[in-house]
């Protein structure tokens, strides 16, 4: 028996056994889980700084923000309601058939393989939002770690196993692996995997779907794979707030060096301010600095995509970047005319970095045909007075079958984590544009829908009793009720 032939049959055996603890245990683990890895941040946050070239200021940021999630997650398995409870009792004097008693719920549907991610090497890796998720469904989660930050992900692997023994969990409900791609590609196809969470490349993504879909039992796979998060920009806010636009583009293209799934690789500019916003744009970039990306592959892939780039004809380059030294990532920033951008696909693939491609549109109807060519994003950005919204209805109708988050103030960079938020979206995006990778309602990916018809009451799951020992908010014979 291989060795992920055993960490499957650890984990399924959790998982039958996580299918009978109470919630409270649960979220009890899980304020653990918080607990442990907030007592090794003195050295954690060196160990992720150093892996990652971000900056000790940016991980303690990342730290707070997974301990947050985890804890959010503590408080939703709690609370109860996620699980969707519903009863329909029955009703054997209808006519003119007897209505049977249906209840249904969501149940964890068991072990998870997730992913992590190189550009948070907190907040989307090991005790990220796609393993706290599935923890939180009851799930046993095997994570594959990336080898951008071993070090990292073994520290904070080792504080979610003390978390386990003490919690008092099975063995398996948590467990990394590491390797290569063949132990991804291993993971995903096991028989027992039912689900698996990535965040990462297109290519990546792309080649875990094929697989888990190719298996004989094909399963979910949950994938994040790139956006380039465009930001459309209409004439009279730009009228009013060009350079506070200019300067907050500047600074979104640049956070982290480019290096975030949100970061806006695009911006839709007219024709009458074009000029006027280059200018401004350019007077901001030339002020940041070039910074450490996360590694020498990701930086090797940056400047490539711009080599590639700079073969196209229709570009005309505003600021140009050529790698000074290892590692480091320069803003880079081209225009192209609308008319141009709609006949070349490759105007709207990811460049991992800081770069962006200014698009000039010549009036409203031209907008309309950019949205249109727009490939799935997790997010798409309107900078408009509240006129030229309510003049545009049909454009923001087309827009919002582009992407999972459409942002009406601001820039895309920055992810709130919280009970309503969306971080996915349509196809190459996302997988699967129903679901969120932050968020509580991520947690819906690792659960399927069971309805139990005239079940012996003793027998039922707590969520679904008539005396609701759980005291959750539930849905019975259509009202809702505690």
């Amino acid at each position: 028996m291989s060795q992920i032939d055993v960490n499957f049959q650890d984990a399924q055996q959790a998982f039958l056994q996580l299918k009978t603890i109470n919630k409270n245990k649960l979220a009890d683990f899980l304020e653990e889980m918080a607990k442990q890895i907030d007592g090794i941040r003195d050295d954690l946050i060196p160990a992720a700084a150093r892996e990652s070239h971000l900056p000790e200021g940016r991980i303690t940021g990342e730290l707070g923000r997974t301990l947050g999630q985890i804890r959010l997650f503590a408080q939703l398995v709690s609370e109860g309601s996620w699980v969707e409870a519903t009863i329909d009792r029955a009703d054997p004097e209808r006519k003119p058939a007897p209505k049977p008693d249906i209840r249904r719920m969501l149940k964890a549907i068991g072990p998870v393989v997730v992913f992590g991610a190189s550009n948070f090497p907190l907040a989307f890796s090991t005790a990220g939002g796609d393993t706290v998720s599935a923890l939180a469904s009851g799930c046993p989660v095997i994570y594959k770690a990336h080898p951008a930050h071993p070090e990292t992900s073994r520290m904070v692997a080792e504080s979610i196993k003390d978390a386990v023994r003490i919690s008092g969990l099975p063995k398996g409900t948590f467990q990394q692996v590491e390797g290569g791609i063949d132990a991804g590609q291993q993971l995903v196809v096991h028989p027992l995997a039912k689900a698996v969470a990535f965040t990462g490349s297109f290519r990546g993504g792309k080649a875990l779907f094929d697989a888990c879909n190719a298996r004989e039992n094909p399963i979910p796979v949950f994938a994040e794979m790139g956006s380039v998060n465009p930001i459309v920009a209409f004439e009279g806010y730009l009228s009013g707030q060009l350079e506070a636009a200019a300067s907050a583009y500047s600074g979104s293209l640049t956070l982290g060096v480019g290096q975030f799934c949100t970061n806006p690789g695009l911006i839709f500019i007219p024709k009458s301010k074009e000029e006027a916003f280059s200018k401004a744009v350019l007077n901001n970039l030339k002020e940041v600095s070039g910074a450490p990306m996360l590694h020498e592959g990701i930086c090797h892939s940056y400047y490539q995509a711009l080599e590639t780039l700079s073969q196209s004809k229709e570009l005309t380059w505003l600021l140009t970047s050529e790698p000074s030294e290892l590692l480091t990532g320069n803003a880079a920033l081209a225009k192209v005319k609308a008319k141009d951008w709609l006949e070349n696909e490759a105007f709207q693939e990811e460049v991992f970095g800081p770069f962006g491609i200014m698009v000039v549109y010549e009036n409203e109807a031209q907008l309309k045909e950019l949205a249109e060519k727009l490939k799935g994003q997790l997010t798409c950005t309107v900078w408009a007075e509240v006129g030229e919204l309510e003049k545009n209805a049909p454009f923001l109708s087309l827009l919002e079958e582009k992407c999972g988050r459409i942002l009406f103030k601001g820039v895309p960079t920055g992810v709130e984590v919280g009970h309503a938020m969306q971080h996915g979206g349509p196809f190459p995006s996302t997988t699967d544009s129903r679901s969120t990778s932050v968020g509580t309602y991520g947690i819906k990916r690792f659960a399927r829908p069971v309805a139990y018809q005239d079940m012996p009451k003793q027998l039922l799951p707590e969520a679904l009793k008539d005396e609701n020992p759980l005291g959750i908010m539930r849905k019975v014979d259509g009202k809702w009720e505690a």
